[in-house]
This record gives structure tokens, C-alpha cells and sequence, in this order.
């Protein structure tokens, strides 16, 4: 079975996700920002912390 069958399927139990990230000293949700900030914060690299 892929990833969008098993998306499919399990639509109903989904819920929206909203992504916070730190900018200037404080969080803030990332689906607020303007579309250059969106771009850079899509460039960003993501650490894993051991």
C-alpha cells in the first residue's frame, strides 16, 4: 500500500498541523508569513539533536 492509499483512507482522522518557529525572540506560526519568508524558512536546514 503507498503513502497517499494510506492518507486516503485515514482522511477523516486527520487534523491540521500548525508549525511554529522562532523568529527575532519569539514563536511564531509559519503559515503567517509572506511568501519571501516562506521561501527562506523552506530553505532552512534542520538539525537532529542527539
Amino acid at each position: 500500500m503507498s503513502k497517499n492509499e494510506i492518507l486516503s483512507m485515514l482522511q477523516d482522522r486527520r487534523q491540521k498541523c500548525i508549525v511554529y518557529t522562532r523568529v527575532m525572540g519569539y514563536h511564531r506560526p509559519v503559515e503567517s508569513f509572506n511568501v519571501g519568508k516562506t521561501g527562506e524558512h523552506k530553505q532552512r536546514k534542520q538539525f537532529v539533536q542527539h
